[in-house]
């Protein structure tokens, strides 16, 4: 398996970033296998969703549906609501896993690798690209 973490500027507010031309050019050239991405915060997860729609837009606002930030969480440190953001990996799960054939990720014409961060305190993150080749 090879590995490498990339560093992703999400800012200062919550934000859906897409990841997939950094994990496209990290899995370039390699054949058949699997691409899998984590995201090593407790704080932000991975989406495999439509972006430039609408569609990241939505998905923050479903998650501030879900999971308001106020004062309910009984995980208080950090910004207002910050409590929610922890619980945000039981919902996006914090890693996607993606089949690479012939060195391309075998994406639908739609799907885009994203991280979701609704975390204003950490304004970049750490996500790791692992590629298992085919045997």
């Amino acid at each position: 398996m090879d590995s490498e973490v990339i560093t992703v500027r999400t800012g200062d507010r919550p934000v859906v970033r897409d990841i997939t031309e950094q994990a496209a050019a990290f899995v370039a050239g390699r054949g058949d296998g699997l691409l899998h991405v984590f995201v090593p915060h407790a704080t932000a997860g991975l989406a495999l969703i439509e972006t430039g729609s609408g569609s990241d837009t939505d998905l923050l606002r479903a998650v501030d549906d879900l999971l308001p930030a106020d004062s309910r969480w009984r995980h208080q440190h950090g910004s207002p609501g910050h409590g929610r953001d922890h619980v945000l990996p039981g919902f996006v799960a914090p890693y996607v896993t993606v089949p690479v054939l012939d060195g391309r990720l075998a994406l639908g014409t739609w799907q885009s690798v994203c991280l979701v961060d609704p975390n204003p305190d950490n304004p970049t993150r750490q996500v790791r690209l692992s590629f298992l080749p085919a045997a």
